[in-house]
């Protein structure tokens, strides 16, 4: 079947042996044999469903091809298997697996929505829909994961973390951050940590102007999470840790009114380095005598002028050595209402290092900060997809556990499992995915599929 958007020309390569001709003309047949995989992961989640009952369709409905849930579908499945741009649905509109995922007949169902038709979408959605979509997101994420858990959860950590969007063109809200020397948007982006496992969990991104401070839209975010989490979880102790960026006054009397554990950097001044004074003493005795990087630990009680008491603050006073250098003194501070010994709260605070995998993931497996429209809750709309996207690779990056992409990053999770060539047949009672025999990564494929749900035959 030949298409306007592929040439049907034919093309041979010579070899010594026999000509190779290669044809663009297998038209039941898609490169993303694994977006049924995305399917049947969201069909247990229900998440596109409940976004979709958050969108009021305005439309006229004698004239309605595409329904709300089939165009978040179309987009949210497209993000997730590369595809960052609604320019793509021209390429994709009869791409037979995409029709299956959203919900079509594969080979005689209707094409999907054209680049036009999800660009008014994408720019129809208000401020309104906007914070219920983003309500619902963080809402059914909980709900999977109190399912998973059984209710079950001795901790769960929050992490808070702006990230930039570099912006390059004239899109509303747009402003010069000093911090990125660049002109950005700031999202804000929240996980989840359950008990001690090693992955944080997506569950809500708002879109804030670039010159935002970094509590901006922070307050009811967390008020918000508390109270879904204690509603899932009533039994739960709740921890926030959050960089420096969140150590001012009004932000610390927030968390100790929302009764949470928390756990802040806390920018270097004068008067903590003074406090951290002998321990830095210690770092550089036994720096000195091992000859490598030392640091000890301690903590002290601790009032900025701004503050409306006195908090505690665990030091860790470093001391780095290098070849050929003078030793250097590298104090840090982090302020608490943790009661555990101070290396140990440190230690809590390092681990939201892993907080700059899930922002790398976003951004370079699915383009957030592809924020092109004009319009700024257009933008909010764009983010709030691709954070769905991302959800959905989390679950079936769960779903791999035992495998050889348990712990794959989203790039290489799609590589693997989602761009898997298929050639579809279609009878009148089944479809049938006809899959490459000597896939690389077939046995992987085919235990997630299991632990999505599909049957064995």
């Amino acid at each position: 079947m030949a298409t306007d958007c592929i040439p049907q020309v034919t093309f041979e390569f010579y070899d010594k042996r026999k000509p190779v001709v290669a044809r663009f003309d297998q038209a039941q047949a898609s490169t993303d044999g694994g977006a049924v995989l995305l399917k049947a992961v969201d069909d247990r989640l229900r998440l596109t469903n409940q976004l979709a009952h958050c969108l009021v369709d305005r439309r006229d409905p004698e004239k309605i091809q595409h329904s709300v849930r089939d165009l978040l579908r179309q987009r949210i499945y497209g993000l997730a298997c590369g595809y960052e741009d609604s320019n793509d649905a021209a390429r994709l509109a009869d791409d037979p697996l995409h029709k299956l995922a959203v919900g079509r007949d594969p080979v005689t169902g209707a094409a999907l929505a054209s680049q036009p038709t999800l660009s008014r979408f994408e720019n129809a959605v208000g401020m309104r829909a906007l914070a219920r979509l983003g309500h619902t997101l963080a809402a059914t994420v909980i709900a999977h994961h109190q399912e998973r858990l059984r209710g079950r959860a001795h901790r769960i950590t929050i992490d808070l973390d702006p990230t930039d969007d570099p912006t390059h063109g004239q899109q509303a809200l747009a402003f010069f951050n000093g911090h990125y020397d660049t002109w950005c948007y700031l999202p804000l982006v929240a996980t989840l940590t359950f008990n001690d496992e090693a992955e944080q969990y997506l569950v809500a991104i708002v879109l804030r102007p670039g010159n935002s401070p970094a509590t901006r839209g922070a307050h009811g975010l967390l008020r918000t999470l508390v109270r879904c989490l204690r509603q899932a979880f009533p039994t739960a102790t709740l921890r926030v840790r959050v960089d420096g960026g969140f150590a001012g006054p009004d932000w610390l009397d927030v968390l100790e009114t929302q009764r949470v554990e928390y756990v802040v950097g806390l920018a270097s001044n004068v008067r903590l380095v003074q406090r951290a004074g002998r321990l830095l003493g210690e770092a550089y005795g036994l720096s000195k005598y091992s000859g490598h990087t030392e640091h000890v630990y301690g903590d002290t009680l601790y009032a900025a002028l701004s503050w409306s008491h006195r908090r505690r603050v665990i030091i860790k006073a470093e001391v780095v050595r290098l070849p050929g250098r003078d030793p250097r003194c590298n104090p840090r501070f982090v302020v608490t209402n943790l009661r555990e010994a101070p290396a140990a709260v440190y230690a809590v605070y390092c681990r939201r290092g892993d907080m700059e995998n899930r922002l790398k993931e976003l951004h370079d497996g699915l383009a957030l900060g592809r924020t092109s429209c004009s319009q700024f809750w257009a933008n909010q709309f764009r983010v709030l997809l691709t954070a769905t996207a991302y959800v959905l690779l989390q679950e079936l990056r769960r779903r791999a556990q035992g495998t050889a992409c348990a712990h794959a990053q989203v790039s290489t999770l799609r590589e693997r499992l989602l761009k898997l060539a298929v050639w579809v047949e279609r009878s009148v009672r089944r479809v049938v995915l006809h899959l490459p025999q000597y896939a690389p990564w077939g046995d992987t494929w085919r235990r997630v599929a299991v632990a999505v749900g599909a049957t064995p035959g």
